[in-house]
């Protein structure tokens, strides 16, 4: 509490700005949540298997459920494509529902990568920029979001690349305005966001890491811990709602 505290302090020195600089804001979730850890998976492929290998669990799950599919039949387009299908369902079944669906677009992922790219998931990446991003969406999976967030990951773009709860937390704080259709929504606070950000792939995974962690940890779609929350007196949502 004592922590919390101090980190509020800090968004004091401003009456109720309209908008915190958002550096600042960035600066507030690592003093809350830590220094983000470096993204592990770096290979375009592997990053595709993990948006496919679980659905709607959390992001230990889903991890697990990953390294088991790399323990016991490889995570590249050969493995896959070999693999027998009862052990892709019993991991696909680690992830959550809806196995045997996942377990097939597990070896559809594969199949794509040896028809579009020769084998090669890398071959993608090399594209113009005006087709990469619909290049990795033909995987299952991977949409608009997810494209950008592989080519963040594996440092070919210097692109703001957010999840659902990234893009929550920077809505509420009034990046952007919200809009029924995602995609607009997306653009609206990638764009107000990016204009104060670095545009560097290490800045980029940084902000996405910890505007990740706040929306997974206080600022959810439900319920929300605004009490909780040391962005709370700049946030557009907290003071809507009367915190």
């Amino acid at each position: 509490m004592r922590v919390l505290l101090q980190v509020r302090s800090t968004l004091r020195l401003d009456p109720m700005p309209a908008r915190l600089a958002l550096p600042r804001v960035l600066d507030t979730l690592e003093r809350l949540h830590g220094k983000p850890k470096r993204e592990s998976l770096a290979d375009p492929f592997e990053l595709v298997l993990l948006e496919n290998v679980a659905y709607l669990v959390d992001e230990k799950k889903r991890r697990a459920a990953f390294e088991e599919l790399r323990r016991r039949v490889g995570a590249t387009p050969k493995a896959i494509r070999a693999a027998r299908p009862e052990v892709l369902l019993e991991i696909a079944a680690l992830g959550g529902i809806h196995a045997a669906l996942r377990a097939e677009r597990l070896r559809e992922c594969a199949e794509i990568v040896f028809e579009e790219f020769g084998g090669d998931s890398s071959a993608a990446l090399a594209l113009p920029p005006n087709r990469v991003r619909r290049a990795l969406q033909k995987f299952p999976g991977i949409g608009k979001p997810g494209a950008e967030k592989i080519l963040l990951l594996t440092g070919t773009e210097a692109v703001l690349a957010l999840d659902s709860n990234a893009l929550r937390v920077l809505l509420r704080l009034g990046y952007g305005e919200e809009s029924r259709n995602y995609a607009k929504s997306y653009a609206s606070a990638q764009a107000a966001a990016s204009t104060e950000l670095p545009t560097t792939c290490a800045a980029l995974r940084r902000a996405t890491s910890l505007l990740q962690a706040h929306g997974r940890a206080l600022c959810k779609s439900n319920a929300p811990a605004c009490d909780e929350c040391p962005l709370s007196d700049v946030c557009r949502f907290a003071r809507a709602n009367g915190v």
